[in-house]
């Protein structure tokens, strides 16, 4: 198997939960770590609205493992961003056998 090209720096975000003020909650995210990436695109599509389209186009996401638990190792629910685009994770799994590296697949939105 082929190293991944680790070339793009990718900043872990996690959704936190904080108070407003009134009884309630506002979603804010939380830097979780850095991490040195590989980002292949795989096949988007596009949805129509009434006043919009939305593109979504799903990513294979490749880092470093990290171990289990640490607060910087990647989940789903959690998202990469890459200055302002951001890539929402939906699962992780181990790259290989012996666990050196980690892809996550994720998808990021496009409003146009």
């Amino acid at each position: 198997m082929t190293l991944p090209m680790l070339n793009r720096k990718l900043v872990l975000e996690a959704p936190e939960r904080v108070a407003d003020g009134a009884g309630g909650f506002a979603e804010t995210w939380v830097a979780r770590g850095t991490h040195w990436a590989e980002i292949r695109p795989g096949t988007g599509n596009e949805i129509r609205g009434v006043l919009t389209a939305l593109s979504r186009v799903p990513y294979r996401i490749t880092v470093r493992a990290t171990p289990a638990g640490a607060d910087s190792r990647p989940r789903p629910e959690q998202r990469f961003r890459d200055g302002t685009r951001l890539f929402h994770i939906l699962a992780v799994t181990e790259r290989e056998t012996d666990g050196r590296y980690l892809t996550c697949h994720a998808e990021e939105e496009v409003v146009g």
